[in-house]
Formats: C-alpha cells, structure tokens, sequence
C-alpha cells in the first residue's frame, strides 16, 4: 500500500512539473511581445488623430509579422496570438497603457496637437514609434 502511495505521489509531482514547465504566461504579461504591441498601439493613435503624420504601413505589417513570429517561437499558438490581439479587454487595456504613456510625456491624450507633438518627438529619436510613423 504505502508503494502504490508512494508511486501516485511520483506521478502527480511528475505530472505536475511537467504542467509547471510548459505553461506559457498570457501574452499580455510577455514584456517583449506586450510592450511591442503598445508601441504599434501609440504609432497608429498617432496617425489616425495627427494630419501632419502618416504611418508607414508596410514597416509596420513586418514589425507585427516579427513579433507574431517571436510569440510563435515561444510556443503560442496562432489561436492563442488571435485571441490576444482581437481581445476587446485586452484592446480596452492598451488604450489606458497608451494614454498613460502619453500622460508621461506631459501631454493629453485627447489633443490631437499634443499626440503630433509626441508623433513628431519619437520621429526625431528614432523610437520604435517613431520608426513606424513619418511627418508628411
């Protein structure tokens, strides 16, 4: 008896490892992938909102194409990067990150000419915002 206990509580660890070692975080909680997608996020607020400044659409389908890539190499599926991406809590949740990081710049998000002012900023360092945008 205390065998056949032995041997079930062998298993349920192994098998609890094995869970332990191939769960993926959500990609949101995923820094390289998340942060990536609030950059994307910025540049097309930018663009959509600021006249003088446009996107640069085919940079930006490669830089997402990249970071579909780089999720898939670490194991997640393309249902699971699907979901991620046509999330509307997850869309809700960028948005507040993005006017967050507006905000940090000492501007309103709801200003057009502050989101130029910043589209134009990260142009001009060469952000990964800005290397998705461009001035007209």
């Amino acid at each position: 008896m205390r065998m056949i206990s032995t041997l079930m509580t062998a298993a349920a660890l192994t098998l609890g490892l094995t869970y332990a070692v191939s769960a993926k975080a959500a990609l949101r909680d995923v820094p390289q992938i998340d942060d990536n997608m609030l950059w994307v996020a910025i540049a097309i607020e930018i663009s959509d909102k600021c006249d003088e400044i446009k996107p640069r659409t085919l940079k930006g389908l490669l830089f997402l194409n990249s970071l579909k890539n780089e999720a898939k190499s670490m194991g997640y599926s393309d249902e699971e990067i699907r979901a991620y991406v046509k999330s509307d809590e997850e869309k809700a949740r960028m948005r507040v990150r993005g006017e967050a990081y507006v905000k940090s710049k000492g501007l309103n998000p709801a200003d057009t000419g502050d989101l130029c002012t910043l589209g134009h900023a990260e142009i001009a360092r060469s952000s990964q915002i800005g290397v998705l945008l461009k001035a007209k």
